[in-house]
């Protein structure tokens, strides 16, 4: 019995371990911005998402986390207003934000500043071009004709 509750207590300790280590690896923040599996930056990479306030879309909840983070975004959006679509990608050294303003047939990146994580430099406006602007207008209406598809989470298209 004895040798068995150690045997437990080892792999408790080593779980534990594994854990903080973990902690440690993505650099101390939330799981949301960690890009581990299931988290909300793993779930946006390379993704196209319509933002929404009501119902309230992913995009949405995704561009509001990134305005927390990035002071840049959260004035440049005050400025401009929210944009109908956010997508998003990264390599390995930075991030990669597009909005797209479909009133205005116009579209603005966005990119992470190096060696400053929390800065994103900008650029644009771009025009949408018309296939763009068609593609957009089907995923806003396709958008529009499930309401009751799962909350947030539906109708993402792929951008790479």
């Amino acid at each position: 019995m004895k040798r068995f509750l150690v045997g437990k207590w080892a792999r408790c300790a080593g779980g534990a371990a594994g854990g903080v280590m973990l902690w440690f690896a993505t650099g101390c923040t939330t799981f949301e911005e960690s890009g581990l599996p299931g988290s909300a930056s793993s779930m946006a990479r390379n993704q196209i998402m319509p933002v929404r306030a009501e119902p309230e879309s992913f995009g949405h909840y995704r561009l509001a986390s990134l305005m927390r983070i990035y002071p840049d975004l959260d004035l440049f959006v005050a400025k401009r207003g929210m944009p109908d679509f956010l997508a998003e990608t990264s390599n390995s050294r930075q991030h990669y934000y597009i909005l797209y303003y479909l009133k205005d047939r116009q579209a603005f990146a966005a990119r992470t500043r190096a060696p400053h994580r929390k800065r994103l430099e900008f650029a644009g406006p771009y025009p949408i071009t018309d296939k763009e602007r068609k593609t957009l207008e089907q995923l806003k209406g396709d958008q529009a004709a499930t309401p009751s598809a799962p909350r947030g989470f539906h109708q993402q298209l792929r951008l790479f």
